[in-house]
């Protein structure tokens, strides 16, 4: 058996886990398939070798779509009996999306386990997405010309936050943190624990269906890897992309306090030195200006193509400083961006008698957005 096909080992698995055992409680999501059943099995397992750690819930959720999901789930259930560890499923109740369907589904999911894992007190919500997920991920975001921020796939962890409201059952929505232990782990180790475990794993038909566009880009796996592009290679770039991405919001953040006229209020004006904006290098200013009219605006995350556009018509207004540049104004996601005067100002867009106003979304929206 090659390195590639064999079975997570326990020493493995310690490694994976080291930096989570100090958390309080872990909520592990698990669908039945094979790679969240390995998660669960190897968390399992690493809990059971510790005299203290946190407590472990696994969650499945039933969205509603297959018919065979409610049986899946209590396979999980029994599954997670067997080794001791709690379960619960929660379902997507409602009307379906006609469009967008896995999108819209993998929202739910997050959602409703971002809210169980708030009644169980963890922070921590910890998903399988495997090697070769990061390299769909990546395969996806280029297909759809992202971004360096989309280029670099998908981190290890990174915030889980919920959106305002109330979560099934009338509790409190929350904030936790998405981890993925296994994102270095091909899903044929994952398969091969499995296996050795001699546990039986549901199959989603769902992932073959080439309606998805994830379905058909993954059928294009085999024929990339015959040519050496492999999922260690997209894995790589993802991994040099996002290396090259925390230098640049660094720098970003230093352009943010050096040149803005003060600490971004939660309502008011962001107003920029037009001098010293006109010296950052393009993907700064781009960064910078999506990030105030993030803050500032009111419909939802800054689409990178627009911004891209105001950016452009922009540059062109302020050449090269205050003395030259040419009054300008644009909104785009509910901001207002204004030149005049020699002054660069971000603001809230005058309300529009039809428009339905979302949550003020923040540096997070600017974030997934520009991996698009």
């Amino acid at each position: 058996m090659s390195v590639a096909e064999a079975a997570v080992s326990d020493a493995e698995a310690d490694l994976l886990f080291a930096d989570l055992l100090d958390q309080p409680a872990l909520v592990l999501a698990v669908s039945g398939g094979p790679d969240s059943t390995a998660l669960l099995w190897l968390a399992a397992r690493w809990r059971k070798r510790r005299r203290r750690g946190p407590t472990l819930l696994a969650v499945t959720v039933d969205h509603g779509l297959r018919p065979e999901a409610r049986r899946e789930a209590a396979a999980v259930k029994r599954l997670a009996a067997r080794l001791g560890i709690a379960h619960r499923t929660l379902r997507w109740t409602g009307r379906k999306p006609t469009s967008g369907l896995q999108e819209r589904a993998r929202d739910a999911r997050y959602q409703l386990i971002g809210q169980a894992a708030a009644r169980a007190g963890a922070t921590c919500v910890l998903t399988a997405h495997t090697l070769d997920d990061q390299a769909e991920t990546v395969l996806f975001r280029m297909a759809r010309g992202s971004g360096l921020t989309g280029l670099a796939g998908m981190a290890r962890v990174r915030p889980l936050v919920m959106a305002d409201g109330q979560a099934q059952g009338g509790a409190a929505a929350a904030s936790a943190f998405l981890v993925r232990p296994l994102l270095d782990v091909p899903k044929s180790r994952l398969v091969a624990t499995v296996r050795a475990a001699q546990i039986a794993a549901a199959d989603d038909p769902s992932n073959r269906d080439p309606r998805f566009t994830r379905t058909r880009l993954r059928a294009l796996m085999p024929a990339l890897a015959g040519e050496g592009l492999d999922a260690r290679r997209f894995a790589l770039l993802a991994r040099r992309a996002r290396r090259a991405e925390g230098a640049i919001e660094l720098t970003v953040d230093a352009a943010a306090a050096a040149l803005s006229d003060g600490p971004w209020p939660a309502r008011g004006p962001i107003g920029f030195a037009v001098e010293g904006f006109v010296r950052l290098p393009a993907e700064v200013a781009l960064r910078l200006l999506g990030r105030a009219i993030a803050w500032a605006g009111d419909e939802g995350p800054v689409e990178l193509a627009k911004l891209e556009s105001l950016a452009e018509t922009l540059a062109r207004s302020l050449g090269q400083g205050a003395a030259q540049s040419v009054p300008f104004r644009r909104t785009l996601a509910g901001a207002v961006v204004t030149l005049r005067r020699g002054r660069l100002t971000v603001e809230r867009a005058p309300a529009r008698r039809n428009r339905s106003h979302l949550p003020r979304p923040g540096r997070k929206s600017l974030k997934s957005a520009m991996e698009r």
